[in-house]
């Protein structure tokens, strides 16, 4: 029997396995024997799933996002006003990055210069999940004037590039000075931005 008989999507598992490797490593720092072996996969299985490390490295990407964004989805879709929902969801974001799973992390944050300058179809990988971010948050940010949540901004999809990029740059400062500082002032500054009182301690 192959080694792979038993795993019921192979392509998904070795997926699965390559996330938490890239997230340590980064994408240049783990080679294809080493995703095969923590994946119990020969070579071949790889390669039939996988035309180049660089189509493997989009294909990680993109399940990434497609997980992220159902995740995001399923948040944004939760009951009460939208700046509710909001807020719970730049929580979410800030408790998974100072938390002790290291699969959590961002990946964006961990792959992002670095595959940019490698990879065309990673980069337009990561602005095509970037994107659905940022186009989620807006849609959110509109729902709140809606609902009367939030004050209305003239351009809610500028609005929501700028928290993407301010929870981002938090996100990365964090991870350089191993402290949580930077993610609790992005918190501040999108309250701030949404218009939305800080809640008293």
């Amino acid at each position: 029997m192959s080694p792979t008989a038993a795993i019921p999507d192979v392509r998904q598992h070795i997926l699965d396995v390559a996330r938490p490797l890239l997230l340590r490593k980064g994408f240049t720092g783990v080679g294809l024997a080493e995703v095969l072996a923590a994946a119990r996969v020969p070579k071949g299985s790889f390669y039939h799933y996988f035309g180049s490390k660089e189509a493997f490295g989009e294909a990680v990407l993109e399940a990434y996002f497609a997980e992220y964004l159902a995740r995001m989805d399923e948040m944004l879709a939760q009951p009460g006003p939208a700046s509710e929902r909001l807020i719970a969801y730049f929580q979410d974001w800030l408790d998974s990055q100072t938390g002790d799973d290291a699969q959590s992390r961002c990946f964006v944050v961990k792959l992002g210069a670095e595959v940019c300058d490698l990879s065309e179809s990673m980069r337009t990988a990561l602005e095509r999940g970037t994107g659905g971010i940022t186009e989620r948050l807006a849609r959110c940010i509109e729902a709140g004037w809606v609902d009367n949540s939030l004050p209305a901004m003239p351009d809610a999809k500028a609005v929501a590039g700028t928290l993407y990029q301010t929870w981002l740059g938090a996100s990365l400062i964090a991870k350089i000075s191993r402290s949580r500082a930077a993610l609790d002032a992005a918190m501040a500054d999108t309250r701030q931005v949404l218009g939305i009182a800080t809640q008293a301690a």
